[in-house]
């Protein structure tokens, strides 16, 4: 068992459809930056940003590794807010192109959410989604519902606050989705 995996219970180190879910390692973040790139819909930052992740939100994050040659097929990054240390906020979630459907997606977001509670007290989850984004929204209602808890939502960044320049993208408004309680 390495470091990372030794963050998670011992009962979310799974062996599901031939995967185990664990903490990332810095390894991992060319891996995730392909995942996030491939998945053609989220706003993709720079790779070493993904480097940067899995080194300093390991702990608030998660993966789903392939068995047997261990490679990352699903992830989902977060972090504590720093001024609401008992609310987790979801940064991206994705799965794989080929590994999509059979609810991973669910499964990453149960386990983050038992593995930060667990070591840091978290009641609250917290995530953006666009109008647009209905595989996301069908993940954290479904999400909320399953833990028994109230989801929230309203806009957090209108669409005007985003950059609008001449070549630019025009970007919907990010609404703020607040699910708790989330004990684990």
């Amino acid at each position: 068992m390495t470091a990372a995996q030794a963050d998670l219970p011992t009962e979310h180190l799974m062996s599901r459809d031939n995967l185990q879910i664990d903490s990332p390692r810095v390894e991992d973040g060319a891996a995730i930056w392909r995942i996030a790139r491939d998945s053609q819909v989220l706003d993709l930052n720079s790779s070493y940003s993904y480097l940067l992740w899995c080194r300093d939100f390991a702990a608030t994050s998660v993966v789903a590794r392939d068995r047997p040659n261990g490679e990352p097929i699903a992830f989902i990054t977060g972090y504590v807010r720093p001024e609401r240390p008992e609310t987790l906020v979801v940064w991206q979630v994705a799965v794989d192109d080929a590994h999509r459907g059979r609810g991973l997606a669910g499964t990453l977001l149960d386990a983050l959410t038992v593995k930060v509670a667990a070591s840091h007290g978290v009641t609250t989850v917290e995530t953006t989604v666009t109008p647009d984004n209905v595989p996301s929204d069908r993940l954290f209602t479904s999400y909320a519902e399953r833990r028994g808890a109230s989801l929230n939502r309203e806009v957090l960044f209108d669409g005007g606050l985003f950059p609008h320049e001449a070549g630019g993208d025009a970007h919907l408004p990010e609404v703020l989705y607040r699910i708790s309680p989330v004990a684990a």
